[in-house]
């Protein structure tokens, strides 16, 4: 049937399969001429359950927790958002068995399944994020679950809590 460490695994296979994908659209991220009005980068990652599916979308934001938009006339500055990946498969189950999996499996086994998914998939953005150089980056950069209250600082590799960022 169902076990913690086959689920996991399974997501971890699945995601890896988009490593590169991934490193190259971060390495496009990160050659952009970012506006003086951003203060920090948030790449939030969006999770539909039901479907085994996560998108990642990159935000510009400044200290007040607003999205930054470039109103100016130059073409070559960046602020705003701009998608990093999109429906994304991160396990695989037929639609048949998903209430079973639900009732029989994920419900008996939440909270340490959320925490093992949300570590696998940080773990993998951020490997990602030093491949592709994030590093060197003058901006402050985190990974978010979208409506989550903590934020994965990037530079510093730690949780923090999402007010932390603000300030």
């Amino acid at each position: 049937m169902y076990s913690v460490d086959n689920y996991i695994g399974s997501i971890k296979a699945n995601i890896e399969k988009q490593s590169d994908l991934l490193v190259v659209n971060l390495e496009k991220i990160l050659s952009y001429n970012f506006s003086s009005d951003i203060d920090l980068l948030d790449f939030s990652v969006f999770i539909e359950p039901t479907r085994f599916e996560l998108s990642i979308r990159m935000f510009s934001m400044d200290k007040e927790a607003n999205e930054v938009f470039y109103e100016g006339n130059g073409t070559t500055v960046f602020a705003g958002s701009v998608e990093v990946l999109s429906d994304v498969t991160y396990y695989q189950l037929n639609n048949d068995k998903l209430d079973d999996f639900i009732d029989n499996f994920y419900e008996k086994n939440y909270p340490a399944i959320d925490h093992l998914e949300q570590k696998a998939f940080t773990d993998w953005f951020s490997q990602s994020w030093k491949k592709a150089g994030g590093d060197a980056l003058n901006l402050p950069a985190y990974f978010v679950f979208h409506d989550d209250y903590k934020s994965f600082d990037l530079k510093n590799n730690q949780w923090i809590d999402d007010e932390e960022k603000w300030s």
